[in-house]
């Protein structure tokens, strides 16, 4: 038999064309919320993290959210302002490599680099990580980039609404097919249609914008949450432990940090966070749908570039792949939550270790997708194209049937006998339809009742009562009174993020 010998490769013999690479991070997500949830992010984090701390442990007497009294401390290991002028000056400085050769070793990430940054911090060394546990820099730096996740999502979101509200109004008078069960029902306006879209959006920016400002930190809480070795570190003095905790909650931007908790912050959060982000991948899923089924139709379509191939085989096509991504992203990110809700289902006691790996998964592929999703969803409304003419040509083949009872009502105003009328139009109503149907013709309701003399006393009248404007009801009014009550006020949150129109590399 014939011998197949492998030869083992390292991560050096690789170009970054050999090895697997997320396509969230190179094809879908935007600059920023790939740098949000890198690896330079989050060590940079734990490290100005030790210097909050560092600093932290130094105060003695706290005033308020923004001034501090500095007095000397009664114990073993005192903190100077040399030592934290050294952690400051290399919290950027970070040398991966080492810090890489030294987790293999150790096997312990946070070890890794509390001994990488000693090196290059040597007055600071006896005092990093002073009193804290792993989850110290782990779950605070989650928690951070979960926030700043969260508000790069929702400058996104809150661009989306902008422009479909601009497409919204410039269409809000415009006739078009309503659809239920996706059978032809009473006429809208293609303006109104979207705001369905937007209505939806609003609430994802409600839930966003509120998972965002729930978040808390988890703070200086120690192996189990108990704060103990931080109450002996300050001598058994409760208040100290206290305020360490506020003070560094404060540095790090939250207003709060978590009252309770084991060694991890609780993973409930990450289900909400989650949730909300599943929820986004909903509402765009089902606006993006409706483009596709309405581009299908001809009616409206999302932006096709000149140069752009929409099939390898059938040259003539224009495909909607900007929304079946949107979908196909969505449709990953709506399953996401599960991993979160199995997680938080399965943390033992004060914590077990199993969150770590689908964490570092979950979490940046949840936001990275949502990222991708909304980035392209924006590009979308930013180039709707309309198509008024054939959207009114099937107008034309459903409004007659639509009509009938105008045309009755019109009658009896005339002095016909509603009863007789109704039959008359059904008759020639069923007959109009068989001729679509069975033969494949155009609708001729509107020329049976011309012909028929029973019709006399409104034949000057049935262009007026094919109006299709005139079967719209508030429509173009619901638009406006939207938009100015309800997403204007929304707008005025983000009116200094809402400028920059997204064109897609791939």
């Amino acid at each position: 038999s014939q011998q197949i010998h492998f030869k083992l490769i390292t991560m050096s013999d690789l170009s970054i064309y050999d090895q697997y690479r997320n396509p969230l991070s190179t094809r879908y997500a935007s600059k920023d919320m790939s740098y949000n949830f890198s690896e330079s992010k989050k060590f940079r984090t734990w490290r100005q993290l030790w210097v909050f701390l560092a600093e932290g442990e130094k105060v003695k007497n706290y005033i308020n959210q923004l001034q501090y009294v500095w007095r000397p401390l009664n114990w073993v290991c005192p903190i100077t302002e040399e030592q934290i002028s050294e952690l400051k000056s290399n919290v950027h400085d970070i040398d991966f490599l080492q810090a890489a050769k030294t987790e293999r070793e150790t096997r312990h990430d946070v070890m890794a680099h509390v001994k990488t940054y000693a090196s290059q911090c040597p007055k600071a060394s006896p005092i990093i990580h002073l009193g804290a546990t792993s989850c110290y820099v782990g779950d605070n730096t989650d928690l951070i980039v979960l926030r700043d996740g969260f508000d790069i999502l929702l400058c996104k979101l809150a661009r989306c609404i902008d422009r479909l509200s601009q497409f919204a109004r410039q269409y809000k008078s415009l006739p078009t097919l309503g659809f239920t069960h996706l059978q032809p029902a009473q006429l809208t306006t293609v303006g109104k249609r979207a705001c369905l879209w937007l209505h939806e959006l609003l609430f994802d920016e409600r839930a966003i914008y509120r998972a965002r400002n729930d978040l808390c930190f988890r703070g200086v809480k120690g192996t189990t949450g108990t704060q103990a070795s931080f109450l002996q570190l300050f001598e058994g003095n409760h208040e100290k432990v206290k305020k360490l905790d506020e003070i560094v909650t404060i540095k790090a931007g939250f207003s709060k940090a978590y009252p309770i908790c084991g060694q991890t912050y609780p993973r409930k959060v990450d289900v909400e966070c989650l949730n909300v982000l599943a929820s986004l991948g909903a509402t765009v899923h089902k606006i993006c749908t409706d483009i596709r089924l309405l581009a299908s139709m001809k009616e409206i379509e999302e932006p096709f570039e000149a140069s752009q191939i929409g099939s390898s085989a059938m040259a003539y096509k224009r495909n909607p792949m900007r929304s079946e991504r949107c979908c196909a992203i969505a449709r990953f990110l709506m399953a996401l939550p599960a991993n979160a809700i199995n997680t938080a289902a399965t943390q033992w006691m004060e914590r077990t270790l199993d969150d770590s790996a689908n964490r570092r998964i979950s979490l940046a592929e949840a936001f990275l997708s949502a990222d991708g999703i909304l980035l392209t969803l924006q590009n979308i409304c930013e180039g709707l194209v309309v198509y008024p003419k054939i959207i009114a040509l099937h107008i034309e083949q459903e409004l007659p049937f639509m009509a009938t009872e105008n045309v009755i009502m019109a009658m009896v105003k005339a002095g016909g006998d509603r009863q007789e009328c109704h039959e008359r139009i059904r008759v020639i109503s069923q007959e109009a339809g068989n001729r679509v149907k069975l033969e494949g013709k155009e609708n001729d309701l509107v020329e049976r009742i011309k012909k028929d003399s029973y019709f006399a006393p409104v034949h000057s009248q049935l262009s007026a009562l094919l109006e299709p404007s005139s079967f719209v009801g508030r429509a173009p009014e619901q638009v406006e009174e939207f938009l100015k009550n309800e997403v204007e006020k929304v707008l005025l949150k983000y009116k200094n993020n809402l400028e920059g129109r997204v064109t897609l590399s791939v």
